[in-house]
């Protein structure tokens, strides 16, 4: 693809043409492009204007674009306008931002979100390579998941090239005043220029990152791996565009403790970015590999007492998720069926937790070494190609099980895949720094000293303990001891938000209303809303805190709160 667009910040807009060079292997008379609230205003094939259609919309998918095609056509061009509906869009004016002084774009592709911003193929399953034109205003820079600036230019327009094929739901944009600090030769950081010193400080072991990853699976193959940290608005913790990470600034907690939310997003550029799902059926290919992945590059860094911890977490948040959707739901199953629904329907923590213990398993069944072994060919054998789920236990079987039924019935394959709940034989870790906290837990209140260079994960073990004791004055006992009300660690803060509204523990209102105001991680919003929403006193307080900051999130978790604040 070629994609040529002018961004417009004021009137909230793309325009311009996407140019699709395709062989007609199979001699279609029709290619079919995905879009959402597109407005298609001219298309041609090898430069003669034709008449394209749009079919009827289809829930979820948009409607279909289908442009007649001869057995030779080489050149698709499409002439396209987004609409005020294109979900994969977040457009900020200036007071929406960390600087509040530029406005600034950025995209989310994933799942089905791209066809909301460029007419394409429009599924995981299908890959493609890209270069692009860019034209923004000159006052601002312009990043694509593809070879990047790293300043402004004076003209306002920016090329860019992507040589690897990469699926849709991976085309990334950000437009903005964005500053740029290196962190070694192949990595560095973007952000707003008020907020570049923070997160460079916070990401300075991204090329150390980088290089333990290599060490377990094998060579980085997309260039540069960098990283930008966005404006508050940005709906998910991150996103594992090619070459260009976006993140969210809750992970700039002031003591690195959250940084390895981009050793998630880095292992992606394997598990996901080199070996993708083939459909969003098969998503825990993508993030149960990844979350694996993550742990294991977390514990070369930190040690194995620090992974641990992850393991244990992940473990309590299976069992949670399990709880929520029912131990018979099909949805707790690693392969789901999604067909005529939302793609985000398989968007739970399922595919991460579950996915990522059941590779545990296989781990300490037949060994770290040969296991690491089995991994790194499996990413050498299928790069920049798909994976089904049926595709890769065949692989699992031919390559590291080996016929060994023996073997195969005691990892319980098909009960993990396409079994519902968790399964029997399910790891669990006991993290001796959990049970060192068990004991602070257990002595509350007798104890005045705070606990000394607890992580993060310490503190929302602890806070997990406390909860079923807590009580307003107990909170008031805690904040006097711990400052928890004051906490700018937004995984601490989120947690201890949770609390005070069960409690209706008054003094961490203000601070709650100042961190909804800031933060717009679905994964911190969707809890407190929901919590808030229990109470008749706390359905006022959502309606009025909402009401103020709602601009302040992106379309998707707008639509997310929205259907919880009624």
């Amino acid at each position: 693809m070629y994609l040529d667009i002018k961004v417009d910040l004021e009137q909230k807009f793309i325009a311009g043409s996407a140019t699709w060079t395709i062989t007609n292997d199979r001699k279609c008379t029709m290619l079919r492009l995905d879009t959402y609230d597109l407005t298609i205003d001219s298309t041609t094939v090898d430069g003669k204007k034709i008449a394209a259609t749009l079919d009827s919309p289809v829930k979820y998918l948009g409607r279909a674009l289908c442009v007649p095609i001869g057995p030779a056509s080489k050149l698709v061009q499409i002439w396209y306008r987004t609409g005020s509906n294109a979900r994969a869009l977040q457009w900020l004016d200036p007071e929406q931002t960390n600087d509040k002084k530029h406005r600034f774009l950025f995209t989310q592709s994933e799942s089905i979100y791209a066809r909301s911003w460029l007419p394409c193929p429009d599924g995981p399953g299908i890959r493609y390579t890209y270069d692009a034109r860019v034209t923004v205003p000159s006052d601002a820079l312009a990043l694509m998941s593809a070879e990047n600036p790293q300043q402004k230019n004076d003209s306002g327009i920016y090329h860019f090239r992507m040589s690897q094929p990469i699926p849709a739901y991976l085309m990334a944009l950000a437009v903005g005043d964005i500053a740029f600090k290196s962190v070694d030769s192949r990595t560095g950081v973007y952000a707003e220029p008020g907020m570049i010193d923070k997160a460079r400080w916070e990401l300075d072991d991204m090329g150390k990152m980088v290089t333990t990853a290599e060490q377990l699976y094998g060579p980085y193959r997309w260039g540069r791996y960098d990283v930008i940290v966005l404006p508050p608005g940005f709906p998910i913790g991150g996103m594992e565009n090619p070459r260009l990470t976006f993140c969210t600034p809750t992970i700039l907690a002031g003591d690195r403790s959250l940084v390895s939310l981009i050793a998630h997003e880095l292992a992606h550029s394997w598990s996901g970015n080199l070996v993708t799902n083939a459909t969003w059926n098969d998503f825990w290919l993508n993030e149960g590999f990844t979350n694996y992945f993550e742990r294991r590059i977390t514990e070369q860094m930190l040690g194995k007492s620090y992974a641990d911890m992850l393991w244990e977490q992940g473990y309590e948040i299976l069992v949670d998720a399990v709880k929520d959707l029912g131990d018979t739901s099909r949805d707790t199953r690693l392969r789901v069926e999604l067909d005529g629904r939302d793609p985000d329907d398989g968007f739970s923590d399922i595919p991460y937790e579950k996915g990522s213990l059941f590779l545990r398993l296989i781990e300490d069944n037949v060994g770290r070494a040969k296991f690491d072994t089995f991994l790194v060919h499996y990413f050498n054998a299928h790069a920049f190609r798909t994976m089904t789920t049926e595709g890769f236990l065949a692989y699992l079987d031919s390559n590291l099980l080996k016929g060994d039924s023996a073997l195969y019935h005691k990892l319980k394959v098909r009960e993990w895949v396409y079994g519902t709940g968790i399964p029997t034989n399910c790891p669990k870790i006991m993290p001796e720094r959990f049970r060192k906290v068990d004991s602070e837990a257990a002595a509350f209140p007798v104890t005045k000293a705070a606990p000394k260079n607890w992580s993060t994960h310490e503190w929302l073990y602890y806070l997990h303990l406390m909860a079923p004791k807590m009580d307003a004055g107990k909170m008031k006992q805690l904040d006097g001891l711990y400052q928890l009300t004051k906490t700018q660690n937004c995984e601490i803060a989120d947690v201890w938000f949770l609390a005070a509204l069960k409690c209706d523990y008054a003094p961490a209102n203000g601070a709650m209303d100042r961190f909804l105001s800031r933060v717009g991680r679905r994964k911190f919003l969707e809890p407190l809303y929901k919590e808030m929403m229990q109470t008749p006193k706390g359905t006022a307080m959502a309606h009025d805190i909402y009401g103020r900051y709602k601009k302040n999130y992106h379309p998707l978790a707008q639509e997310a709160i929205d259907k919880i604040v009624k």
